[in-house]
């Protein structure tokens, strides 16, 4: 179950697409969109990757930055970013850690078959670094336009 709405972002440091150390706490300051997704370059993920790219200019206009979260690897996310040209941070969470203290990591269903893996959840953290949103069970092709008017109402 994700950490709810009203409770301070855990802190977290992981590695960028060019493999740099990044922590929740370099944004401060800032409106943070976190975004947890299963893979890069499938279907659901590059369509969210995808809309969160053709809106970007929408979340400078709100002073929000993207920070999308997987458990691929530094390597897969340069590949991903490069390959649908997309303008914000991917963090890898290979061993999972992240995904785990937010939550967002449990029992999935696919075709009848039962696995763990990320279950897609955004949450909004504000400039203090408190979670005001947490978005569960999200759809990909209008997650980004929800998003943007949850900032918009908050600002």
């Amino acid at each position: 179950m994700p950490i709810p709405a009203g409770n301070p972002a855990p802190e977290f440091t992981l590695q960028d697409e060019t493999g740099t150390p990044r922590s929740l706490s370099d944004y401060r300051g800032k409106q943070v969109v976190l975004y947890f997704y299963p893979k890069d370059d499938t279907p659901g993920c590059t369509k969210e990757a995808c809309s969160f790219r053709d809106d970007y200019s929408a979340y400078g206009e709100v002073g929000a930055v993207i920070l999308g979260v997987s458990p691929d690897t530094p390597w897969s996310h340069a590949k991903f970013k490069s390959k649908y040209e997309l303008p914000f941070t991917l963090l890898a969470d290979p061993d999972r850690e992240v995904c785990k203290l937010y939550g967002v990591w449990g029992p999935k269903k696919y075709m009848g078959r039962e696995y763990e893996g990320v279950l897609r959840t955004t949450f909004l953290i504000d400039h203090q670094g408190v979670i005001v949103k947490v978005f569960e069970n999200v759809k990909p092709a209008n997650h980004s336009h929800e998003i943007i008017e949850a900032l918009k109402q908050k600002s």
